[in-house]
């Protein structure tokens, strides 16, 4: 996602200059035969695309709302994403206590706070349909990487296996029974997260709904330049092609709203929220044996995901326009 960057303008539109090129010598076409050819009987009344278009800015605007609407349940669940990854590390820290076994302990809270960065890696790369191998090699043990490459949703499997540690710990002591009820409250938020991400990636936005309003689009700019010519004549071609850019813009912003994990310079910010949830949990707790595994090169580059992959995003479509 784009955070406090400015979108070059030929990017925007270059999103519809296919369109409004065709759209552009479609209305010239019809601004020739009415000047040069005198066919005046082409015009109709303005009030027809008048009405038409007001028709579809409504359901233009109905579209964007839910578009967004998806947009914003997205980052609000990797909100909350944060906020429980930060409750698990404090109630794992602070809940489990010294016995005699203490290396036992630590290395108990060092694993489930390294799953934790690996599972909100992981899970943005999941919900992207890419491989989370590099970040989870990173992050877990052999056994627990084995385990995670075996399934299709490693972000589950991460879950599981932070479950039974929690017996574990439960079975050895170092938590009671009530603390091992709160854990086991926030890792089932964490999974309700991952379950609402899924649905809003998995669900999509009815196709013919967006056929419809496409097809009612282009019914109003065809009909555009013959309700305009008889007001305007030659200041029609570029009116038009305003008038047709406005709503055209719209309607890409709408298709680009509503899925908000495909890896589009709208998409949710998942690797940025990810490496600060990794930032805070290593700054907090001092997991000294995870910063081991990075190299200086390894461990900037991750930080930056997030700017890298949006940023080549726009770069890759802005000189491919």
């Amino acid at each position: 996602m784009l955070l406090k960057t400015n979108i070059p303008f030929s990017y925007v539109f270059g999103k519809v200059k296919v369109e409004l090129l065709i759209i552009l010598l479609y209305a010239s076409l019809i601004a020739l035969l009415y000047n040069s050819y005198h066919f005046t009987r082409i015009t109709i009344p303005i009030a027809v695309p008048a009405i038409l278009g007001t028709v579809i800015s409504l359901l233009l605007g109905f579209r964007s709302n839910q578009a967004y609407d998806r947009w914003w349940e997205a980052r609000h669940i990797w909100g909350a994403i944060v906020n429980d990854s930060r409750t698990l590390a404090r109630q794992v820290m602070n809940f489990t206590h010294d016995s005699f076994d203490n290396d036992s302990i630590m290395s108990f809270q060092d694993r489930i706070i390294r799953r934790q960065i690996a599972w909100t890696y992981s899970l943005g790369h999941h919900l992207r349909g890419q491989s989370s191998d590099r970040v989870l090699e990173k992050y877990l043990n052999k056994q627990d990487l084995q385990y995670a490459q075996s399934v299709d949703n490693a972000p589950s499997a991460l879950l599981d296996l932070m479950g039974r540690d929690l017996k574990t710990g439960l079975e050895e002591g170092w938590i009671n029974r009530f603390q091992q009820v709160e854990i086991d409250r926030t890792l089932s938020r964490l999974c309700d997260s991952m379950g609402k991400c899924e649905r809003i990636k998995n669900t999509v936005f009815p196709i013919t709904y967006s056929l419809y309003i496409h097809l009612a689009l282009l019914l109003f700019i065809a009909l555009l330049p013959f309700g305009v010519i008889e007001y305007f004549g030659l200041f029609e071609v570029p009116l038009v092609v305003a008038i047709s850019a406005s709503f055209l813009l719209i309607e890409k912003m709408a298709i680009h709203l509503q899925d908000p994990f495909e890896n589009k310079p709208t998409d949710t910010p998942m690797t940025h929220i990810a490496s600060s949830i990794e930032k805070n949990l290593l700054q907090l707790y001092g997991l000294e044996t995870a910063k081991k595994n990075w190299s200086e090169k390894e461990w900037l580059a991750e930080k930056a995901a997030e700017d890298s992959i949006q940023g080549y995003a726009v770069k890759k479509e802005f000189y491919v326009l």
